[in-house]
């Protein structure tokens, strides 16, 4: 499907977009797809971001797009490097929800994740999400499902704890919504775009992820400094929104100290819309958009 024809969709209210950044890894894809289609919320559709995957990566999509009770979208662009901050504004642009929750190809939601994150969101706040970091041991056992991890109890994650395969125990506590979980202050503390939540309209009034970050790193601290300098409330999933971060070998980070310094340099700005941003995802070439389900 040409891109030009998904860029103008009709936003759906009430409806999720769940946009999943992936790259040549569908073990884990499948990981977190099983985690997706275990959510108590189905009023979700996916929209798989992929970062110029491989033939074999994009067949593994569709395949796992087969067995989904929710819609599926494949957003596929030519590889060019680490480049997240353009794949996910080409995810929006395809999405159809009012509300847009980021979420990483190797962060597997507990299953009431899309529950957590509504229950959470509010008129101008984002939600910052975070994570359990996984053992490569049971990263091993939670891809080839020997250990299922969506849906286990509180004494289950303190075992793997205390024996050092999990970084948290408390991925399945939850805590009531709150005044004391918004800060009114930027601070850079926990920010990540692996498992974050914002209203689609404030997405668009700072025009998304800036395409100007490539290589690892930041793209998601300039996105949520720019929200902040628009006036939007971040607010913290913690024990609410939690996903289970899969193992995985560190990604080169070459492009970080420029990244940095960029974002710093902004931080000292009142700078709110991006430099190359979502607004111009409509003028993308060689993209492909393929609706599964």
């Amino acid at each position: 499907m040409p891109f030009s024809q998904v860029v103008d969709l009709k936003v759906v209210p009430g409806l999720v977009s769940v946009i999943v950044t992936t790259y040549n890894r569908s073990d884990a894809l499948a990981a977190v797809m099983r985690g997706l289609s275990a959510q108590t919320d189905l009023r979700f559709e996916v929209v798989i971001a992929d970062d110029g995957s491989s033939p074999k990566h994009r067949d593994a999509v569709l395949a796992l797009a087969d067995f989904a009770q929710f819609s599926v979208v494949h957003v596929w662009h030519p590889d060019a490097g680490f480049t997240a901050a353009k794949v996910r504004n080409l995810g929006v642009a395809a999405s159809r929800g009012e509300y847009l929750i980021f979420l990483d190809g190797d962060c597997v939601p507990e299953k009431d994740f899309i529950a957590q994150h509504r229950r959470l969101s509010g008129e101008r706040q984002f939600v910052n999400g975070s994570r359990v970091l996984l053992s490569q041991e049971l990263t091993r056992q939670a891809i080839d499902g020997t250990v299922p991890i969506v849906g286990q109890s509180r004494w289950f994650w303190w075992k793997h704890w205390v024996a050092g395969r999990a970084s948290r125990f408390i991925g399945t506590w939850r805590l009531p919504d709150g005044v004391y979980r918004v800060k009114k202050q930027f601070s850079w503390r926990g920010i990540r775009s692996c498992n974050l939540a914002v209203w689609r309209a404030d997405f668009a009034a700072v025009d998304g992820f800036d395409e100007i970050y490539v290589g690892w790193g930041h793209e998601d601290a300039d996105l949520v400094l720019r929200l902040h300098h628009a006036g939007i409330l971040r607010k913290n999933g913690f024990c609410a929104t939690e996903v289970f971060h899969l193992w995985h070998k560190e990604a080169s980070r070459s492009q970080e100290s420029a990244n940095w310094t960029r974002v710093k340099q902004r931080a000292l700005s009142a700078i709110t819309r991006s430099e190359i941003g979502y607004s111009q995802s409509r003028e993308r070439e060689h993209v492909v958009v393929t609706r599964l389900r």
